[in-house]
């Protein structure tokens, strides 16, 4: 049986909502940014990802709490994630000055890397409207008691943008928890982020705050010493050789020092080159204990942008619809593999090929 009790969904209008950025994403293919000369566009956002994968890949019914420039760039942005599936009724739209002074819609410009080239990530997202956000910009009492959600997901990226952003995402938080609403957070550790605003000192100060509003918790192991101070023994840069036990250790210390959380999960990742990973994780439940998913060593990987949020909404739609940590950790672990396997942040997966994999299938030809 799960810790974890949802509201009905008979009684809510959304089964997740997301609260994060949602940056317009500049792709530059196989080349490089420093010497592109055109860009694909598409939407991404570490929060946002989780309840697009849910929506596009397992079908439930999500939306996103964010905010956007009223410009051309906001509405590219806004059509990518009508695209989606995602529902836009909650996005603050800010005015335009002009020329993006003050406020202004943020962009990702991210290459793949390849082999030896690691990928690379160069975010252009100072003074964006969500990170001007305010506590009381949404009438959260209206989306969580009257519309009523099952889950809400935030995480350390929206967190760190500013010291609002931090206050946004408590009152959110604790305000779902009023409701019954299951709430998830993915620490998602960026030290470009937390560098102008206090570093890691700041990034625990705020994050251990608001971990006592969180039913799961999701993170890899450098998240969890980063964000929370938890560390795993015998971990070096590149997680050579660490074992499942440690993992284990950090986990138990974590739900040890937060009786609130009801689910720990963590991905592992071991990087071989750019586009070869060994990718694996590992979850536990309060009443469950641990599960381990699926080892896969020697990933291959088109892009690996995403596949930590894509492992997100899949072990959350594993928690949502079976209440069993062993299925919901191999949802989660296939979902982010096959993210992967495809450009830009978010998943391109369909569910049978997810339950496919969870099943042990291979990569032969589909016809």
């Amino acid at each position: 049986m799960s810790a974890l009790q949802l509201r009905p969904a008979q009684e809510c209008r959304y089964d997740i909502v997301s609260l994060g950025e949602v940056m317009l994403r500049l792709d530059p293919g196989e080349g490089r940014i420093r010497t592109a000369r055109s860009f694909k566009a598409s939407e991404g956002g570490g929060e946002y990802n989780v309840a697009r994968g849910m929506r596009r890949c397992f079908g439930k019914r999500a939306g996103v709490v964010t905010a956007l420039v009223a410009d051309e760039i906001g509405k590219l942005v806004e059509d990518c994630i009508l695209q989606g599936g995602v529902d836009t009724s909650f996005i603050k739209w800010v005015e335009s000055d002009g020329v993006g002074r003050t406020v202004r819609n943020g962009l990702n410009f991210t290459e793949r890397g390849f082999g030896l080239r690691g990928a690379v990530g160069n975010n252009d997202r100072g003074n964006t409207a969500v990170s001007q956000m305010q506590a009381d910009d949404v009438d959260w009492e209206y989306l969580f008691g009257e519309l009523g959600v099952r889950w809400f997901h935030t995480g350390g990226i929206f967190t760190a943008l500013s010291e609002s952003a931090a206050d946004v995402a408590k009152k959110a938080m604790a305000t779902a928890k009023k409701y019954g609403t299951v709430v998830s957070y993915d620490l998602n550790y960026r030290p470009s982020l937390w560098k102008s605003i206090g570093g890691q000192e700041k990034c625990q100060e705020v994050n251990r705050e608001l971990a006592q509003y969180v039913d799961v918790m999701i993170g890899n192991e450098e998240d969890f010493t980063a964000s929370l101070g938890f560390t795993v023994e015998g971990a070096n840069e590149n997680l050579d050789n660490l074992e499942v036990e440690s993992f284990k250790k950090m986990i138990e210390t974590a739900a040890a020092e937060y009786p609130n959380f009801q689910v720990v999960a963590t991905t592992m990742r071991q990087v071989r080159t750019a586009t070869v990973n060994d990718w694996g994780a590992i979850a536990w439940e309060r009443e469950q204990g641990f599960a381990q998913a699926t080892q896969r060593d020697e990933l291959e990987i088109l892009d690996r942008v995403g596949g930590g949020d894509s492992f997100a909404s899949g072990l959350i739609y594993g928690l949502m619809e079976f209440g069993e940590v062993a299925k919901a950790v191999e949802y989660g672990a296939a979902h982010g593999a096959l993210a992967m396997t495809t450009p830009g942040d978010t998943s391109m997966a369909s569910l049978p090929e997810v339950e496919r994999l969870v099943g042990g299938g291979s990569a032969r030809v589909q016809r």
